[in-house]
């Protein structure tokens, strides 16, 4: 019966009806003895015929046109057309079958919307890749080509083997930072939130900078309670305020001042990261979180512009978020918000 075909089923219906209704049409002019009885059995057959015969052809009509609408409607499903419209009957068995293919249409879409979403990101992100590494690579082909073309002094070869040594750490520091964001965004790393002391996170990422800041003669204050508790991890939290606070010695000028203060606040810890550098415009403000983003005027200082981007994305993987408050030639400060649980 499944793999039977519609009208080979509606035909046997069809003459399974007319074989019953005239044997019965026959048995009952036999009992009677009335001739006329198996002469109204056969026109009753007939017009049972009849009408099963309009029905079959209405049924098939019907079919058909069903079926012309899904093949169509499927059609432009996977090309991305319209929305199905869904059937006004909605005890039908088609309306049923429409309502799913309205549920299936959204469900495709949604996944052709994130797929571009991804193909786009991924876009960027190799274009991106290509830039920052455009530059160094180029620098050392000038400089392996010069060492190659002609003889140089020694102080010369110290020279052009310093600036080998910067872009290779340029690129490693890229292909490094370039893997910590792609281990956060693919949910290779799993952060692990526990409830240890700010302060032993803070000092982990204050370690990072303390030569550079001695190096241009930068102050800095650190303001947090010993005995505070959050819940956070430990490990990611101090690359995200490493990240702020290397940036902090980056743009603030020799002699200048760091400060970090911690404020607890009745769902949040708020951890303002302040300097005294040159500050950033308001109209550049909302661009600087995103990954390899820089402003044309610090393109003289070391760097991909993908620490912000990191200490974003660290943060938020932890139900908080981040903050800037910059006015230029004044300063910037930069505040993490972190749950407290």
């Amino acid at each position: 019966m499944k793999r039977m075909p519609v009208k080979t089923m509606f035909l046997l219906v069809e003459i399974s009806a007319a074989i019953s209704m005239l044997a019965l049409s026959f048995f009952l002019s036999n009992l009677t003895g009335q001739g006329w009885v198996l002469l109204a059995g056969a026109l009753l057959t007939a017009c049972a015929l009849v009408w099963l015969f309009l029905l079959t052809l209405f049924f098939a009509k019907r079919l058909s046109q069903f079926t012309s609408d899904l093949c169509r409607t499927m059609d432009s499903m996977i090309s991305g057309g319209e929305e199905p419209a869904r059937a006004e009957d909605r005890e039908t068995i088609f309306a049923r079958i429409s309502y799913r293919l309205s549920r299936l249409y959204g469900i495709l879409q949604e996944n052709r919307r994130k797929v571009d979403e991804e193909r786009r990101e991924l876009q960027e992100l190799v274009s991106d890749i290509s830039h920052q590494v455009k530059t160094p690579v180029a620098n050392l082909k000038m400089v392996t080509d010069t060492l190659l073309a002609k003889p140089v002094t020694e102080q010369e070869r110290r020279d052009f083997l310093q600036g080998i040594r910067s872009q290779t750490d340029k690129l490693e520091f890229l292909v490094q930072s370039m893997g910590k964001a792609s281990r956060l965004e693919t949910g290779a790393v799993t952060l692990e939130k526990k409830d240890v002391p700010l302060l032993d996170t803070l000092a982990q990422a204050m370690s990072g900078i303390v030569y550079g800041a001695e190096q241009k003669g930068i102050s800095v204050e650190v303001q947090c309670p010993d005995d505070l508790r959050v819940s956070h991890d430990s490990k990611w939290t101090a690359e995200a305020l490493f990240n702020l606070l290397d940036n902090a010695v980056k743009y603030t000028p020799a002699g200048g001042k760091i400060s970090v203060s911690v404020e607890q606040w009745e769902m949040y810890v708020k951890l303002d990261v302040t300097d005294t550098g040159k500050g950033i415009p308001e109209s550049c403000q909302a661009a600087i979180f995103r990954r390899f983003y820089r402003e044309e005027e610090v393109h003289d200082q070391p760097g991909v512009g993908i620490g912000l981007y990191l200490a974003r994305e660290i943060v938020t993987r932890q139900g908080g978020y981040i903050k800037v408050t910059s006015e230029v030639g004044r300063g910037s400060t930069f505040s993490v918000f972190l749950p407290r649980r």
